[in-house]
């Protein structure tokens, strides 16, 4: 397993592409992923988002906001490129270990179904011993699935969850969301 990391040297944001590729490394071990990676960053954004394409190799496109330290802006931050990895990793993991060959391609998810399989991937990752501030994406869940005690509920149980399928999750979700209109009616 190699992993690449673009660019090699930062002009933008103070990251460290070889600390980068480290914690990718890790991330892989950590979840027993063998593929080669390559990630690039684009280090003209502070937005957090990470997309990845399955293939060979896998191929990661990470915002600099995705690895900055929340406290120091365009330093990097080994734990929020942990985290940021092992999130978009975790799903891949899910997709290839079956109960999520019907979950829509990364890039047709919805805002909703990114927060609900988040919550989900996020509860897993604090198990194994990864920081998780479970009530930051306790907010992320309730701003998608509304600010009830369905919603909570909800989060509750993805997040606690170890051997959930795609079914399970995205039910999970709709019923959430289905309170939403339950209250708006």
């Amino acid at each position: 397993m190699t992993v690449t990391v673009n660019p090699t040297e930062f002009k933008f944001v103070f990251f460290d592409a070889a600390r980068i590729a480290a914690v990718a490394d890790e991330v892989m071990g950590l979840l027993g992923l063998t593929d080669d990676l390559v990630i690039e960053v684009d280090e003209t954004t502070p937005v957090s988002r990470v997309i990845l394409t399955e293939g060979s190799p896998l191929h990661i496109k990470a915002e600099s906001g995705a690895f900055e330290d929340q406290r120091r802006p365009r330093h990097q931050s080994d734990a929020a490129a942990r985290l940021s990895l092992c999130r978009v990793l975790l799903r891949l993991k899910d997709r290839r270990d079956g109960g999520f060959a019907e979950a829509p391609p990364e890039k047709d998810l919805s805002l909703p179904q990114v927060a609900a399989w988040d919550s989900y991937v996020l509860g897993r990752l604090g198990r194994l011993g990864l920081p998780v501030h479970e009530q930051r994406w306790r907010y992320n869940f309730r701003n998608r699935h509304g600010f009830n005690d369905v919603a909570d509920a909800a989060f509750d149980q993805l997040f606690g969850s170890d051997h959930l399928s795609w079914g399970a999750v995205s039910a999970i979700s709709e019923q959430a969301r289905a309170a939403i209109a339950d209250v708006k009616a």
